[in-house]
This record gives structure tokens, sequence and C-alpha cells, in this order.
């Protein structure tokens, strides 16, 4: 049985620090104000949904407790949606998705909500103290790299310079502030109000259209306190031809961490007639896997799972959405791959725009869709690299 996508939406990506624009909304009013949004966009019978499968990293205080269902009798949904909270990293919300879209795939269900939510500023990054960046002794037996460190790894493996890091980056700007300027990203942002019906935020806060490579040259390293680590070790040996690791990734080359939320709603063929709305597109196929866990490449390595699934492969695809985890793991990807690079994050991406964590991967899944249906293209490819090594890719199909 197919798996269909009947909409997607997402919040504006706020800043994640405390005077981020979001940073006074609880995640489950972001993932609330999504649901009331999808109530206000279609009046289906919202008894017809199963389950509500959500991702999120960092599930302690404020996302704690197995947020999807609580949201859902929050957010007035009826009592017999059920839910469940996910995560893998950085690709949880696209992990949200493919577990939605297998449990219709197989017939367990015909609609179940999916997608994702972080909070950063209100729930810091590694504030759930899990062992493995936590506890010395495990953090050191499973060689714990800092994210950024991996992408200073591969920067070193592959020989790119500052210069072209930095070159992406603006380049990554340039693309979110066009879009964001021609309404490209506005059909799926729901603009968030508090309390008050005062608006908070209707579009994504962190792009910065006024970057330039000499502005950025000007920044200092983040990752440079961090040296390589207790891993060092692991990774000459996992990479003998490496040579020195220079730390080359800053603010400006390295995405931004954000608040948001994202919403899909996946649903078999038998669902639009009950639901009254028709499908945007088709799975195609999804899977995931885990690359070396001192890089951020299982993006890579899903894509190419994905493709031999689908008997597919990269000229088959007309839009890539794969998430800017980092300068260097977007730069590689497309040189490993020989990808044309004018369909790869063609509005930008987390570079630009942020990083929500488990609010990515439905993000990536709005943003690539609405481009499909904008300029008339057929399949779309969404791929997150995440900590350890593991990775999710997503090929859908506009109908």
């Amino acid at each position: 049985m197919d798996a269909y996508i009947y909409e997607a939406i997402r919040t504006p990506r706020g800043a994640g620090k405390v005077s981020g624009s979001l940073a006074s909304v609880q995640p489950i009013q972001l993932i609330s104000a999504l649901l009331h949004a999808l109530e206000e966009r279609h009046s289906f019978n919202k008894a017809l949904i199963e389950d509500f499968v959500l991702g999120c990293v960092t599930q302690v205080k404020d996302q704690g407790g197995n947020l999807a269902k609580i949201a859902a009798i929050y957010a007035g949904l009826p009592e017999t949606v059920s839910g469940v909270t996910i995560n893998r990293f950085c690709a949880s919300g696209l992990d949200a998705v493919g577990l939605a879209a297998a449990k219709v795939q197989v017939g367990f269900e015909n609609v179940v909500l999916a997608g994702g939510v972080e909070s950063v500023s209100r729930v810091p990054m590694f504030s759930d103290k899990g062992a493995w960046y936590a506890d010395r002794e495990v953090s050191k037996k499973t060689g714990f790299v800092q994210m950024g460190v991996s992408a200073d790894v591969i920067a070193a493996l592959e020989g790119f310079s500052r210069r072209e890091l930095d070159e992406y980056a603006v380049e990554s700007q340039k693309r979110a502030a066009y879009a964001r300027d021609n309404g490209y990203l506005a059909s799926s942002i729901i603009p968030i109000y508090d309390e008050n019906r005062n608006l908070l935020l209707d579009k994504d806060e962190l792009i910065r259209e006024n970057s330039t490579v000499e502005s950025l040259a000007a920044l200092t390293p983040s990752f440079i306190k961090y040296g390589v680590g207790e891993a060092e070790d692991k990774i000459y040996e996992a990479f003998p031809t490496l040579g020195k690791i220079e730390h080359l990734h800053h603010p400006g080359n390295s995405p931004s961490l954000a608040d948001g939320a994202s919403l899909v709603v996946i649903g078999n063929k038998q669902s639009a007639k009950a639901l009254n709305v028709k499908p945007r597109a088709k799975i195609l196929g999804i899977a995931n896997t885990s690359a070396s866990p001192y890089l951020l490449t299982g993006g890579q390595a899903a894509c190419k799972k994905v493709l031999d699934q689908t008997n597919l492969n990269f000229n088959d695809i007309d839009l890539i959405e794969y998430n800017e985890a980092f300068a260097a793991t977007v730069l590689k990807f497309i040189q490993d791959e020989k990808i044309d690079p004018s369909k790869v994050n063609v509005n930008g991406g987390a570079i630009s725009m942020g990083h929500a964590l488990g609010g990515t991967g439905g993000m990536l899944i709005a943003t690539i869709l609405d481009e499909l249906e904008r300029t008339e293209k057929k399949r779309g490819l969404v791929a997150i690299s995440g900590g350890g090594g593991v990775g999710t890719a997503l090929i859908l199909e506009r109908i």
C-alpha cells in the first residue's frame, strides 16, 4: 500500500536563544499552533487520525513526557489519537515521517500525523545529559566528537579551504533571502502569536542576507576550544591518510540552532475521500542507516540506500534538500555524488535559516514540496545526517 503526503506545514524558525522571537513559546504550544492551523486549512474529521509520531532530540523538561500524545490532548484532538515521540538525533523529524509512512504502507493505520519540534532556547542541546556526551567513560569508549569537529574532519579529509566553506555559506544566505523575499517559503509557514494574539514571528528569523565572504573571514572558528577531543586516536586510526585537522567552521558556515516545529499529514490513497483533501505527493521510499560515528555522512549513505530501494539515481531527482549540517558536509555530498549544485538546497538551508533539530525533517519536506509545486518539477530527495553517524533519506514524488 502506498503512502501519501496530504499536507506539510511548519512554524517560522526562531533564533534558538533567550532573545529569540519564539523563546517565550513552549514547545507544546508550537505543536498546538500547527494542529489548530491544520484544522483551519482542512475541515476533515480529526477522529480519522490514528496516531501522531513526533521527532524531538532533547526530551527533558518542556520536551519530556511523550510530547506527541500530550500535545494531541492539549490541542483538543480526539482521545483516540495516540502519540509517540522518537529520537534519532537531527534526523528525528524525518524519521517520524518515515515511521508514519511505514505504518500506513503496511496497513496498520490509514491516517497518521508526523512532525517534530525543538525549542533550543528553552531546552538547550545536550541538556538531557545523555551518556554519549556527559559520561566521561562512555564518551571515551565510543569516541564522542562534537558535531562541528566532525565537520572540520570532513574538511581536512576532502581538502576544503576556509574560503570554499564560506563561499557555500554566503550562497545559502543569498538563496534563503531571495526565497523569503519572493514568497517561496510563505505558503507552508504558520505565523506564531502570543496569548493576546500579538504576532511573534511570521518569517524565518536567522537569515543574514548581508553576509559576504569577507565578513565571514573575520569570524573565529567555533570548535577550536574542543580540539579533536578524546576520539583523536580513533579518528586517525579510522582515516590513516588524514593530515592535520584545522578548525574551519564558525558561526557563519555552521547551522544556527533554532526554535520551531513541523507537521506532516500521511495517509493512504483511500484517505483522500475520507479526508476530502487531495494528496500533494507520494512517498516513494525512505531509508535510514549509519556511517562513521566520527563524521556527519549518514545522510549521504541513506541517500544511496533509498535510491537503491526505489531503483532511481541522482539524475532522476529534480530537487534535493540535504540538511546543511555545516558547509563541509554539503560540499562533500555534492562532490562525491557529482551532483549539480543548482538543485541542492535551492532556497537555502540550516546555515541560513537555522536548524530546529527534531523539527527540521518536516520543515525540509514542506520546503521541497512547495518548491516542486512552484516549479512543476517531479521528484525530491530529503536527507539529514545526525550524531553518531546516523542518517535518514526520503524520496517523494509530486502529484
